[in-house]
């Protein structure tokens, strides 16, 4: 697993990696309370679906653990713990990890026995306890991502369109799944990784993830960090990848993450993973999702209900970078904005897209691969049936 962390926490301090400083400057900011937690998702300081349910859960750990609670009651320590988690909800809403992790919180507060307590001790046992369920996030995150990695690497062997003489495959992904955005190993680059580690990588390549450059900037940096062989690729490239290399570099699969996979298995992820969807289908490149159960809404029945968030026009128009030397020489001291684009042009700038679900072959989660059912739709019953009860029924 790669040494690669996105977050360094121990209980009372959390410490969160610049995602915009890399890959040329590793630098970690404090995040003591909601406010810093808010900003540093918004900003996409910090980004990928696990990693902000777990900055956020856990700011708010710290945030108690060093007295921010003035509450007297355990009535008011509750309500002052929703408050704080309604409030980083709306920091990045696309995202359902964020969304599941409030919700269980909420009900973990909830459940403290303190009918026997005084209300000073009341409110250390309702506090200890979010304590430990902010960590277990943490915890829990590392060991659900080495399961994804095993669970997709199997099945993409298993149902490889292409492979080398010697069995190998190469696959693309979309975005930045790894290290950076969980506690560790990741999402569809955790595949890639289970497939590196047990020698059945021929190669990955990565696509650049406009307008953020979340591929080119941390997937590559991932990447190379780790020694896997790769290759990044523009966004539009794509296309005349699978048409002219798939069979000469054995392209079996596109595997990407998820930021919210709908009960039909339609899924939001980053801006680009539809259209990469549609050239995978008609190329017979299999299209994976990789997703916790965390980041499946039963809720939602569909994809059309599903918020998209729409950024900043900057994002697309301007671009900040280490600047390079006339030696060509890259200086990570000297940064600097440049516009990329007319600063008076109307820019429309969602963060996400949906896919539908017809066109993804399979859903990889920690709990095992769901496949398409013959209504061209997903049905995550057997893998987490006590939430489908709840939520949709029997």
């Amino acid at each position: 697993m790669s040494s690669l962390e996105a977050i360094r926490y121990t209980r009372g301090k959390l410490e969160v990696l610049d995602q915009l400083r890399l890959p040329h400057e590793s630098h970690y900011d404090v995040v003591a309370t909601s406010e810093e937690a808010f900003d540093c998702i918004k900003a996409m300081r910090v980004r990928g679906a696990p990693a902000i349910a777990i900055v956020a859960a856990l700011a708010h750990g710290v945030e108690l653990y060093n007295g921010g609670c003035k509450a007297s009651t355990p009535e008011e320590t509750i309500a002052y713990v929703d408050s704080r988690l309604d409030y980083l909800k709306q920091s990045r809403p696309t995202a359902v990890d964020l969304t599941n992790a409030i919700t269980h919180l909420k009900a973990v507060v909830r459940g403290v026995d303190v009918a026997a307590l005084d209300q000073a001790a009341a409110k250390s046992a309702i506090i200890d306890a979010y304590m430990a369920a902010a960590e277990e996030i943490f915890r829990k995150d590392t060991e659900t991502n080495l399961l994804i990695g095993e669970h997709g690497s199997k099945w993409l062997l298993a149902n490889a369109p292409v492979r080398s003489p010697e069995g190998k495959v190469s696959v693309l992904t979309h975005c930045n799944t790894g290290s950076l955005a969980t506690s560790g190993h990741g999402t569809a680059l955790g595949i890639i990784r289970s497939l590196h580690a047990a020698g059945q990588l021929h190669h990955a390549f990565c696509t650049e993830t406009r307008p953020y450059n979340q591929g080119s900037r941390l997937t590559a940096f991932e990447l190379v960090y780790e020694g896997i062989p790769a290759t990044l690729i523009t966004d539009s490239m794509a296309g005349a990848l699978f048409a002219t290399r798939k069979l000469e570099k054995h392209i079996a699969a596109v595997i990407v993450g998820a930021d919210r996979v709908v009960r039909n298995g339609d899924t939001a992820n980053k801006v680009g993973t539809y259209a990469l969807a549609v050239l995978a289908k008609y190329h017979g490149v299999k299209f994976i999702v990789a997703a916790p159960t965390t980041s499946i809404d039963l809720h939602t029945t569909t994809g059309a209900g599903i918020k998209i968030e729409e950024r900043k026009p900057e994002e697309l128009t301007q671009i900040t970078g280490a600047v390079v030397g006339p030696d060509g020489k890259v200086d990570v001291k000297s940064t600097a904005r440049v516009a990329t684009a007319h600063q008076g042009i109307n820019v429309w700038n969602p963060a996400f897209d949906v896919t539908p679900a017809e066109l993804i072959d399979a859903i990889v989660t920690e709990k095992g691969v769901v496949v398409k059912g013959e209504n061209g739709g997903f049905d995550f019953q057997d893998i987490m049936p006590e939430r489908w009860a709840a939520v949709v029924g029997k």
